[in-house]
């Protein structure tokens, strides 16, 4: 069974930082593209960032080019997003996801429950 697991949200001032965890388990994980995508109150789902199977190539959204990095281990089945200066237009339930492409996703692949993210003074 596919079950992946975000930690790591909580609520930050802005200009701070955060790493958010994804656990993976229960399909080929060094095989598959990740990404990490967000939900912000009132809106629809916003891709983030895609990771290549083998880490080499990484992919974001303007919005959050600079700022934020995303990584995998794959021994460890784990997936990061490291966020910084992070802004108030950031507050988001964060989820990771198995990837649908490099710029974008497009809802069909499993995603977690995801954890909450709050930029706020």
């Amino acid at each position: 069974q596919v079950q992946l697991v975000e930690s790591g949200g909580g609520l930050v001032q802005p200009g701070s930082s955060l790493r958010l965890s994804c656990a993976a388990s229960g399909f080929a994980f060094r095989e598959n593209l990740m990404s990490w995508v967000r939900q912000a109150p009132g809106k629809g789902l916003e891709w983030i960032s895609t990771i290549a199977p083998g880490g080499d190539i990484k992919r974001y959204t303007d919005s959050v080019k600079g700022r934020f990095t995303i990584s995998k281990d794959s021994a460890d089945n784990k997936l990061y997003l490291q966020m910084n200066s992070l802004k108030p237009e950031d507050t988001a339930v964060y989820y990771c996801a198995i990837g649908t492409s490099y710029s974008g996703y497009d809802g069909t692949g499993v995603r977690g429950p995801g954890t909450q993210v709050t930029v706020s003074s």
